[in-house]
């Protein structure tokens, strides 16, 4: 997928305030413009973040539902020593967030 396409469906789901704080920018305008097919490319590193975060969102949210997904990325998460998966994508920590949404999936906070 586009990483355009990307910016513009994690936006609709979480908003460009925690996209950006997810992908590790201080501007929160950027992910608006990310999301515009015209707009510019997020730096490598951002687009990999982003490309991550809206795979883990897909599945959270097909298993789940979008409401639940958009509070699972901004909550602590025991699978995460209590910090957000938000945090843990920023960080680079991709299995840690992998593995907590399969947790999640398999078996609610205790699985």
């Amino acid at each position: 997928m586009d990483v355009h396409q990307v910016a513009r469906e994690l936006n609709s789901a979480l908003g460009p305030t925690l996209v950006a704080a997810l992908s590790g920018v201080g501007d929160r305008e950027l992910p608006t413009r990310w999301a515009q097919s015209d707009g510019p490319e997020p730096a490598p590193e951002c687009a990999q973040r982003l490309r991550f975060a809206h795979e883990q969102w897909t599945r959270f949210a097909a298993g789940e539902s979008e409401d639940a997904a958009r509070n699972w990325f901004i909550c602590g998460n025991p699978r995460l020593d209590e910090g957000t998966p938000l945090t843990a994508i920023r960080e680079n920590r991709w299995q840690d967030v992998s593995a907590a949404v399969t947790s999640y999936l398999e078996g609610g906070w205790n699985g």
